[in-house]
């Protein structure tokens, strides 16, 4: 029984490996975007290490496995269950070591984590289990352990608990795993009560930096931030940060600026009112992203407009814009008006579906920072798209900066030419973000820039229109591939974009 039991804590134990290192690779996503390079390198660090702890266990004494396994998961528990904590400190306080901390501790942790099934395997074999069945049992539990892990950290852990409380609560298992296997085998072990004793120590800790947690997160995020946070929270899809300092309201997501109150009337303005003046019989926009309402607010204010539906992946981000005061009065209820449509889906998904046809199209996606963005700037994308668009309609891009990122910028524009668009390049200057692009695409040619507003506007009027479809020297194209879904140049090339920017 007592073997089966043990057996039985390789599904804690692998759950825990898998957990630690689905942490490091998410929140590596958060603070330094490109989630499929960070994503890629810590698990192939993590596994590395791994195999490095699996290689080191050999060097443990027959006697003392059992005692070695105890304290690795201690071991494991403790450093594990604190690093998401810590490394949300580190990026706050010295965000220049960051990289070396974060895969520093993806070494250790995973070196620990290897060790953990070769020690269990010993300790089996010692107790003459059959070599087939310690085989298929462990490898068993380790691979179901990994599976439920895998479907509870997007779905259920890092939504409710976060990311930092989520580390901790594996670190909690794994002790638990160790006071357990002191209990169950005391008397095989030399000296459980030092164990017992060292378990209660790292269990205190970990339940003290639980209760502590938020306000430790909290902390962090507003020396990221530097202003009052009002809220945060994490969604099986991103974390939203939202500060306010003086009138100054700003939202970021995974870290980056979306839009400060004070200039993003220049933004959406910008984004909205050049496609839809040039549109006096559209009835029905469709706004993909955006789903702060901000586009949504432009969209509705024209009384031509009939009906809007707006199409945003994450559930909890229109919920937010849709529910808190302050919020609601930057979008002036938007998401709440009667013609408007809030549908929360993959806009993707959501265009393969029969939706009918649209006068005009807002695309307000985030900027293609990975590989799951940026295919929402591909071709076949694209091409998609026109299939729900009216002959004469019109379709705006957000499409990131022509001055710091000028091939990403006109990349977007190239790969909208090559699905069939016409293409008719803008910007604005946004003093949250400096020069900012848009591109406006039509299947017919020959748009012109409105020279007035039926609407009164804040930042717009006929000379600012004038200046914004006008690139001087240092915006002009440059030699730059369509964004297809095989390679993504889109994502490589805003990726050194920003790079030399951030620099």
């Amino acid at each position: 029984m007592r073997d089966r039991l043990l057996i039985l804590s390789v599904f804690v134990v692998a759950s825990c490996g898998l957990a630690y290192e689905l942490i490091a690779g998410a929140l590596a996503s958060y603070l330094l975007g490109d989630s499929v390079l960070q994503f890629s390198s810590i698990i192939g660090t993590y596994l590395f290490a791994m195999g490095l702890g699996s290689h080191c266990s050999k060097y443990v004494r027959d006697d003392r496995v059992l005692a070695t396994f105890i304290d690795v998961e201690l071991l494991v528990g403790l450093i594990g269950g604190l690093s998401a904590l810590f490394l949300f400190l580190v990026f706050a306080w010295a965000s220049a070591p960051f990289r070396t901390v974060l895969y520093a501790l993806v070494v250790i942790t995973g070196a620990l984590v290897g060790m953990e099934i070769p020690l269990v395997m010993r300790v089996l074999n010692q107790r003459k289990t059959a070599f087939a069945d310690i085989v298929s049992r462990v490898l068993t539990f380790d691979y179901m352990g990994a599976l439920a892990v895998s479907l509870l950290f997007p779905l259920v852990l890092a939504p409710k608990l976060g990311l930092a409380r989520t580390a901790l609560l594996f670190g909690v298992l794994n002790v638990g795993v160790a006071l357990w296997t002191t209990r169950v085998f005391r008397k095989e072990l030399p000296s459980p009560f030092a164990q017992y004793l060292r378990g209660g120590v790292v269990m205190m800790a970990l339940a003290g930096a639980f209760i502590a947690s938020e306000r430790l997160t909290a902390f962090s995020e507003k020396a990221i931030y530097g202003d009052e946070i009002i809220h945060a929270e994490s969604t099986p899809y991103q974390r939203l940060v939202l500060t306010k300092w003086k009138d100054d309201l700003r939202l970021y997501i995974n870290g980056n600026l979306q839009f400060s109150s004070r200039d993003e009337h220049r933004y959406h303005e910008a984004l909205v009112h050049p496609a839809l003046e040039r549109l006096p019989w559209a009835r029905r926009v469709l706004i993909l992203g955006g789903g702060d309402g901000l586009a949504l607010r432009e969209v509705l204010r024209y009384p031509n407009v009939q009906a809007v539906t707006l199409v945003d992946l994450d559930p909890a981000m229109t919920r937010l814009f849709s529910t808190s005061a302050p919020l609601l009065a930057l979008n002036k209820g938007a998401l709440l008006d009667k013609r408007a449509s809030i549908v929360n889906m993959d806009a993707g998904l959501w265009l393969e579906g029969d939706h009918g046809v649209f006068d005009a199209v807002i695309i307000d996606f985030p900027d293609p920072s990975n590989f799951a963005l940026g295919k929402l700037y591909s071709l076949p994308f694209y091409r998609l798209l026109a299939r729900h668009v009216a002959e004469r309609g019109l379709v705006v891009v957000q499409s990131t900066s022509p001055m710091h990122a000028p091939r990403s910028y006109w990349a977007i524009n190239k790969t909208l030419q090559e699905a069939g668009w016409q293409t008719t390049p803008y910007h604005a200057y946004v003093p949250s973000f400096g020069e900012w692009g848009f591109i406006l695409a039509g299947r017919q040619g020959g748009y012109q820039p409105p020279q007035a507003y039926r609407l009164p506007m804040r930042f717009l009027d006929a000379e600012s229109t004038r200046q914004m479809f006008f690139f001087p020297p240092d915006m002009q194209p440059v030699e730059v591939e369509a964004n297809r879904l095989n390679n993504q140049s889109l994502v490589h090339y805003f990726e050194q974009d920003w790079s030399r920017v951030i620099r």
